[in-house]
């Protein structure tokens, strides 16, 4: 099943290489910025709650979606390229087996446990 999970999420990844294409943004603005949504476990600073809550917002497809929407919507190439990279990005992290965090720790994710520990 997990193999079959990261076939699909990397084809995921591949619409959204293509819908990169189609926005008028320099070929190397996906590579440089496809790890930034990764900041976000900065929150993890604070403590493991708020870490997979800002983890889980930013990594979140639907969220990636609406906002890649009121980009197309409003005519705004900088919200789509964010909604395409939080896509890709997340596309990217559940392909590789990370998934969205449960509160109790960094590891603890809705694929199963990852990390040394598993």
């Amino acid at each position: 099943m997990k193999k079959i999970i990261a076939i699909e999420e990397m084809a995921m990844f591949l619409m959204a290489i293509f819908a990169f294409s189609k926005l008028s943004f320099h070929w190397w603005i996906f590579p440089v910025l496809l790890l930034v949504p990764d900041l976000s476990m900065l929150g993890y600073l604070v403590g493991p709650q708020v870490g997979a809550w800002f983890y889980n917002v930013v990594h979140h497809k639907a969220i990636a979606i609406l906002i890649f929407l009121i980009g197309f919507y409003y005519h705004l190439p900088v919200l789509q390229l964010t909604g395409i990279i939080l896509f890709a990005h997340s596309c990217m992290d559940r392909a590789l087996g990370y998934g969205l965090k449960y509160g109790d720790a960094f590891n603890h994710t809705h694929l199963g446990l990852i990390g040394k520990n598993k």
